[in-house]
Formats: structure tokens, sequence, C-alpha cells
């Protein structure tokens, strides 16, 4: 048997008021967990199956039991219905169909959460085996069910090799063991466990007051980062999943378009020598399959727009160039016709190659593959091109106060909403980025956070712990447990001023870093004018930086005494020049002032000359989505 490289996972949401619809899926995070990081090395995991049942017994044990007995799925995991409440029946549901239990399972949930909180002794977690499949009880808190699943993640693999009898990975398993067959297969996480940064917080009170790094204007540092940008090698890409990709060398045409010679209208294929007059009917030929008739004189061939010109033909008429003077069949058939116009040679015929010639070059080094690029390459039979790859991408919030945004709001917390916008930010530039949680504003799990995003992505982009705050301590743990080069780490801009830019090598690659503010807007305007042009290049995307158009101020802005990117809305009206009206409050936290901006308005920064830019005057604006 091949050695497991998939793991198909099956996902069951325990809730009577998610089944209601009263509140979300919360097995949403458990989904994400599996599919975006890479919690098990070296094996896709996939998610096949996927439901949301109420606390019901019975509507609980017969989806374990259909999931398992159809061998849909490898791993079955429940998700809520654990606790004390009358109502918390997984862990019976389970008991009910399981044919093996798994205490070691049961017992590593229990005894890894109590060592993060008390709480867990209220969980009653249970695992076992049906079939070929491993059951796991996760707890409903988003939490807990992450924490729990980050517990057994390191022997899922292992665990599914057994099941489906996985002879080859089981025995490298096992060779790697050694002789100790009862040693744990928790290296990976016991690496993390180790980890201690070397990163030890000052007295509070005596933290430095001011940031060592100097200022240093957009335009320097975006030439900082442009510099250390390093271009992505190629692969080939089947034509489906080429979307927003660049061609990395000259595409040619399989084929000839239209492979044959090809009618431009609906009409009649003639011999164009015969001129005007009387024409008998051979039969028809329409588009995607051809006549079997060979046209002779004073004959014609009923044809539709698209279809082969049938042998002996030259000429195609149209249908209204023509005169029925003859049918059967009370006029299901045409007998006889008159041409009405005298055809010629070649009229309304598109020729083979007319379009595309064989071999011809549709596509150059260096263009940009759109929907359009995709239906030309599937036209001319070309399915796989070769592409420069598009870097990985991980994006992580940091911050004690921050919650998903599927939880309840509690004191002194707030839902982290950039991660939320700056994937969907990494999307938008036709990348799929890796989602890599949230670092808690400690030393250690900063560099346990870091140390797990870099095995797997080429560029990190994070939120917030970059100000001067006591608990701002990512570039010192990016230079003393990473060895990071900080290129800048404060920017002559608002908003953005603490916006850092690193770079490290880790396991012989390099590694871009991009530390924003935690500031909402200030997050995904250091987005656009820094990352969009390094991932972009990092494509090898020659137009990699943002279009930047003159428009005119639609009403007066008192400047900043730093130079500002301020949202505004870009319109086209009857003038010379597209208006641009500022989106109001420009607050670095106030998010509203992000919706609906389609560009950033540059402006200067205030001096003693000018504090105010007055309405009608042109200005720099930087095109961010769509006008």
């Amino acid at each position: 048997m091949a050695e497991t490289n998939v793991i198909k996972f099956g996902v069951i949401a325990v809730s009577d008021r998610g089944y209601s619809g009263e509140h979300t899926d919360k097995s949403d995070i458990i989904c994400s967990l599996l599919t975006g990081q890479k919690l098990l090395s070296n094996v896709e995991c996939q998610v096949t199956r996927r439901n949301i049942v109420k606390d019901n017994f019975e509507d609980i044990k017969q989806n374990l039991m259909q999931w398992c007995d159809e061998d849909e799925v490898n791993i079955l995991l429940t998700v809520g219905g654990t606790g004390f409440a009358a109502r918390d029946v997984t862990p019976e549901a389970t008991k009910a169909v399981i044919e093996k239990e798994t205490p070691g399972i049961s017992l590593a949930l229990l005894s890894e959460s109590l060592k993060i909180t008390c709480m867990a002794m209220l969980s009653r977690l249970c695992s076992g085996i049906r079939k070929r499949t491993l059951i796991i009880n996760l707890p409903g808190s988003l939490k807990g069910s992450q924490e729990c699943l980050k517990i057994v993640a390191p022997v899922l693999k292992h665990a599914v090799q057994l099941l489906t009898d996985d002879k080859i990975g089981s025995e490298k398993i096992h060779k790697d063991m050694g002789s100790d067959q009862h040693q744990h297969h928790h290296h990976h996480h016991q690496e993390l466990e180790t980890l201690v940064s070397a990163v030890w917080p000052d007295n509070v009170a005596l933290r430095p007051r001011k940031s060592p790094y100097p200022m240093i204007s957009v335009e320097e540092a975006l030439s900082k980062v442009l510099e250390q940008v390093e271009l992505l090698p190629t692969e080939t890409v089947n034509y489906k999943n080429a979307l927003h990709r660049i061609v990395a060398e000259d595409v040619l045409a399989k084929d000839a378009l239209p492979p044959y010679p090809a009618s431009i209208k609906d009409g009649y294929a003639c011999i164009s020598s015969d001129g005007a007059g009387h024409r008998l009917v051979l039969g028809d030929s329409t588009a995607g399959s051809a006549s079997e008739h060979k046209v002779v004189p004073g004959y014609c061939v009923r044809i539709s727009t698209g279809a082969q010109i049938p042998v002996g033909a030259d000429c195609v008429i149209e249908v209204e160039s023509t005169k029925l003077v003859k049918d059967a069949n009370a006029g299901k058939e045409e007998l006889e016709i008159e041409i009405l116009t005298p055809p010629k040679p070649g009229q309304d015929i598109r020729p083979i190659g007319f379009d595309i010639p064989k071999n011809e070059i549709i596509l150059r080094k260096g263009n940009h593959l759109g929907p359009s690029e995709l239906g030309l390459l599937a036209t001319v039979g070309v399915t796989e091109v070769q592409c420069f790859k598009q870097p990985r991408i991980g994006v992580m919030s940091t911050g004690n106060e921050l919650l998903e945004p599927e939880e309840s709001l509690k004191p002194g917390k707030i839902r982290d909403s950039n991660r939320t916008t700056l994937k969907a930010a990494v999307m938008n530039e036709g990348i799929q980025p890796v989602c890599l949680g949230v670092a808690k504003d400690t030393a250690t799990d900063l560099l346990k956070q870091l140390h797990q995003a870099f095995k797997t992505v080429d560029v990190v982009i994070t939120s917030g712990g970059i100000s001067m705050g006591e608990k701002d301590l990512l570039k010192d743990v990016l230079k003393a447990d990473f060895n990071a080069i900080i290129h800048f780490a404060r920017v002559f801009m608002k908003p953005g001023k603490p916006t850092c830019f690193a770079t490290l090598m880790h396991e012989g690659k390099k590694k871009l870093i991009f530390c924003l503010p935690g500031n909402p807007v200030s997050a995904i305007v250091t987005f656009n004018l820094y990352i969009v042009p390094a991932l972009k290049k990092m494509s090898n995307d020659n137009s990699f930086m943002r279009p930047v158009i003159k428009a005119r101020i639609a009403s007066d802005i008192k400047l900043d005494p730093r130079p500002e990117y301020h949202r505004g809305i870009l319109s086209w009206t009857n003038e010379d020049f597209p208006s641009v009206v500022s989106t109001g409050n420009q607050m670095s936290s106030r998010l509203l002032s992000m919706k609906s901006a389609n560009c950033l308005i540059k402006l200067p920064s205030k001096s003693d000359d000018m504090n105010m830019i007055k309405r009608g005057t042109l200005v720099d604006t930087i095109i961010i989505s769509r006008v």
C-alpha cells in the first residue's frame, strides 16, 4: 500500500444554538487550522465532510456511525457537547459507537489541557476507533478546541497509517523511533515546548523612552524593501489553477484556431463561380459536426456559424441574400433556394489559423494570467503553463487582548480584525495566505509562533507589538532569537509610523518579515505601500507598483506634520481630472475610514507656507481598489 500523504477529516459541530443558526459554527476555526496551517508534517489535510447537529444522543450517534461505516474519513473530530450540562452527550454517543478505546489520546488531551487551565477538569473528552476511523472529541470553546487539536496533531499521521495498514509509512516511523517502540511522536511539539526566548523584559520603569531606530521616508523604506526581494523560481501550473499567475516563458499555440475552414455566418456553402441563381440544397453542416456532402456545381449545403465548410465549397452566402424556392415536409426541409447576390471566392469563411496560427506565440514571458488569458490557453489546448512561483504568505496577529471574531466580548478584550483584513488583502492579490493565528505578548510565545511560521512560509506579516509599549517585544525577539536584520522600524508617515521590516535566514532560506502597526487602518495602508510591491516583485510581476493618478481634491483638507496617506474615494466626472473625496475621520484606529476607499490621497507634510490643501488642488492618488 502507498504511503499516507493525504488525511481525510470529518468535523461535526455539536450545538443546539449552532444548529438553529443562533450562533456561528465554532468548528470553522478547526477546519481552518487543518487546511490553512501545517499542523501535520509531510501530509495534506483535507476536510471532506462537515455537519452541525443538535445536542442529541441519537443525532450524534447516527452521524458518527454513518461516516465511519462508509469509510469516508480517516479522522472524525467532534466539537462541543463534552461538558457537565444535561444536554452534553457527545462522549456518551462516541462510546456507543467505538469498537476500540484509545486511552492514550484521551489521557494526553486531559493532562496537557490541565497544564493550560484547571477548567479542563470539567471536560469529558473521549476518543476511540470504529472500523478504520479514529474519533476524537474536542471541547466546544474556540480556544480549547484549537489547543486540543494541536496536542494530538503529532500522532495523527501515524495513527492513520496503522488504521489503513500503511506499512511503508509505518515502517519509516518505527525506524525513526529506533529500538524504543514506546517513544511518543512529539518531536516537533517537544521542540516548540522547549524553546525559550533570549529576550527578558526589563523593568517597565526602565524601558527605553525613545526608539533607537532612525526615522526614514516612505520612499527610502520602500527602496529598502525592494532591495531585499529575491525573485522566485518557476513551476509548471495547470491552466485551471493559473489565475493571477505570471507567465515564465513564451507560450505557443498547440493547435490552430479555427482548426478547419469555418463559416462566419448562418447561410449556405456553395461554389462562387456558379454566381447568382438557383441551387439545390444537399443537406446541412452545423457547429460540432461536419457535413458528409461534397458540394458540386448547382448545389449548396445549409451551414451554421462556426461550422466546417464542406468539401468543394469556396464561399458562404448569408441567409438574408437568399430566397426559398422549394421545400418539403411542411417546411421542415429545404429543397431549393435562389441566391440573390453573386458570391465571391472566400466570402464569409475563416480559413485554418485565421485567428491563431499553429505555433504562434499567444502569451509572452511576464504576461499576467487573467480570465481571458486562461480562456486563450484552453482554446489552443495548452493545459500546462510554466509560471513564476508565488510567495507563501503567513498572517499573524499579536496581543493578549485579541479574541476570535466568533467569540463574545469580554472585559479588556477586542475581536481581531487585522488578521481577517490582511488575509483578504493577500487573497485580493491572487495568493492564498496561511493563517498563523494570534501570538500572545510574551517573548517566548512570539518565538514559538515565528519559529513554526518560518518552517512553512516565505513572508510573515504581523500586526501589533512594534510600538513603545512594555509588551511590544516583536523587534527584540526577531533580533535576539533569529538574528534578524531590522532594515527600518520608523517611517515618517501617517498612519504607519512604527512600521518595521526585517529579514533573516532560517534553515538556509531567506525570510521577509513585515511588522505592521496594530491599528487597523495603519496595517492596511502600510500593506498597500510596502507589501503589495514586494509580493508582486517576488512573483516577477513587472508592474509591481500601485498605479498613481492625478485627481482634484473635492474639499479642503488640513495637513499633518507628517506626510499623510489619506483614505479617499476616486470618481470620474466631466472634468479634465477625476475627483477624490475624503472618507472622513482619519484616525488610524478607525477602520470605517477604509470602507469604500479605493485610493490613498498622498498629502505633503505641513509647513510654515502651507497648512491646508485647498479644494480643487491636484494631488497624487494611489489606486488600491477597483475604481
